[in-house]
Parts: C-alpha cells; sequence; structure tokens
C-alpha cells in the first residue's frame, strides 16, 4: 500500500469528484426507487471542500485520484447523548482497487479528522441491501444501528 497517498480534497480535484458522485449515484439507484431522473447530484462539493466544518479526503495512486468520502459536522438530535457528530459519505473506491484496503485508508483519515474536532461519535447510511458495503463497515468497526423503512402513500 506504499503508493497509494491519502490527502485533503482540493477544488482542483472537482472535476474527477463528479465523476466519482455520478458513479456512486449510477451504484445506488438500483436499491432506491425515489431517487429522481438524472441528472442528479448529492453533493456540494466545492462547499465541502471549503467548509471548516467538513474534511473530503482523497486516495491517489501514481498521481490518480482513485478513491474519495468526506465526514461533515452535525448536530445530533436533542435527545442523544451527544450534541455533535461526524457524518460520513461520499465514499467511493474505484472498482480496480477495491478489495485493497483503500476504503480503510479513507476511514482512518477521516476518524482522525473527527477525533481532531472533539467529535465522539461517528454516523453513516448505507442502503439495506448494499451488502457489499455494509460488510466493508462493519470490518472497519461500524455496526447496524437503525434502519429507516418506508412505504409509498396510495394516491
Amino acid at each position: 500500500m506504499n503508493n497509494f497517498i491519502v490527502r485533503t480534497a482540493k477544488t482542483g480535484d472537482i472535476e474527477v469528484l463528479l465523476e466519482f458522485e455520478q458513479e456512486i449515484i449510477k451504484a445506488e439507484r438500483p436499491f432506491d426507487p425515489t431517487l429522481g431522473d438524472d441528472p442528479i447530484t448529492y453533493y456540494d462539493l466545492d462547499q465541502l471542500i471549503r467548509s471548516d466544518d467538513a474534511q473530503v479526503m482523497v486516495v491517489s495512486y501514481n498521481s490518480t485520484i482513485i478513491a474519495s468520502g468526506y465526514a461533515q459536522v452535525k448536530r445530533a438530535r436533542h435527545y442523544l447523548n451527544h450534541e455533535l457528530y461526524a457524518y460520513l459519505g461520499f465514499m467511493y473506491t474505484h472498482p480496480d482497487f477495491r478489495g485493497r484496503g483503500v476504503n480503510k485508508l479513507i476511514l482512518n483519515a477521516l476518524r482522525e479528522w473527527s477525533g481532531s474536532k472533539g467529535l465522539k461519535e461517528i454516523r453513516l447510511t448505507v442502503y439495506d441491501e448494499n451488502f457489499s458495503a455494509i460488510r466493508a463497515y462493519e470490518k472497519a468497526g461500524f455496526k447496524k444501528h437503525i434502519i429507516e423503512m418506508r412505504m409509498p402513500s396510495d394516491d
């Protein structure tokens, strides 16, 4: 793994990060019938990169960005035992590099950033049927916590 470089994303990385975002949407579309028609976006990547309350990380290999993820400070619900937490999103690894510990590099960097912000809780969301992602997050130490359910209303 010596050739992998983990670094903070820069605004100059936006073009490749927008491609990653579309790959994430394409991968998640089968899990979510409520997603709007293309083109859609999930993130304001420029705002996330510039924010003091977020950290976007990338991994590069031979000067090519191959993975991404962000942590963002979020306010917890008033009844929880923590006021703020780190929410992780935009977790993407190029298919050629999956299974090689790249996601763990991103997670470790985001975990370190979260700790530097004094955040003791880290959360993320993943589709219930995205088994490979769930396995990867469980391997990294995440535990299933809550299930959000949905049903279309009859019109």
